[in-house]
């Protein structure tokens, strides 16, 4: 049995003033069709002993303690760089004149 029919979908088209071609309406018959019985089956689903939940899955924190670690110094940080300047990358120009 069929939720929603082509009439329905075509009378639906009218009122938001939207021209389907008549393939569109048989289309989008059954695509609408699929969403109201997916939708009518979780409505079955969901029952007065099933807790709401937000998620599928019970959720962590995977976040780790915000804590200070050390580091690279600077010269290690730069050591690879292709060229430096005060204690920093020196990269090209790319905006207004160069040097």
């Amino acid at each position: 049995m069929t939720a929603i029919t082509r009439d329905e979908v075509a009378h639906l088209a009218r009122l938001s003033r939207l021209a389907l071609p008549e393939h569109e309406l048989d289309q989008l018959a059954s695509q609408l069709d699929v969403i109201i019985s997916s939708v009518a089956k979780v409505q079955e689903a969901a029952t007065d002993d099933v807790p709401p939940s937000s998620h599928a899955l019970p959720l962590t924190n995977v976040y780790r303690a915000d804590e200070a670690r050390p580091g690279l110094t600077p010269d290690q940080a730069l050591s690879g760089a292709p060229a430096v300047e005060d204690q920093r990358f020196r990269v090209p120009q790319i905006l207004g004149e160069e040097e």
